[in-house]
């Protein structure tokens, strides 16, 4: 249970962390963080699989690095429904997805 609130806060720091360092990027607020982690997490779980079956002949031409734009996919419908989570552009989307696992992973 404490490692589950660790982790979701770890995220949520990982999330302020990638909007400050990524341009057109935006997390309004930790509390807003704290929530887009969870709505990442879920649409991760439930759509990113399928997004990955879906585009399994570009992962594979392109060694794996087309799973940052499924990513990105993931993140500009997060930011498409969370009020307090916004994406101004796909590069953005992008290069946020990048920055967002390389900070989770030196954080976790």
């Amino acid at each position: 249970m404490i490692y589950s609130l660790i982790h979701w806060t770890v995220s949520a720091v990982a999330l302020m962390l990638t909007a400050y360092f990524v341009r057109g990027f935006k997390v309004s607020s930790f509390v807003s963080a704290l929530l887009t982690a969870v709505v990442i997490g879920l649409v991760s779980m439930l759509i990113r699989p399928l997004l990955l079956f879906l585009t399994l002949p570009l992962n594979v031409l392109t060694l794996g690095l087309f799973t940052f734009v499924v990513d990105g996919i993931i993140l500009k419908v997060c930011a498409a429904i969370l009020p307090g989570f916004r994406i101004e552009s796909w590069g953005s989307a992008i290069f946020g997805a990048l920055v967002l696992a390389l900070t989770g992973a030196l954080l976790h």
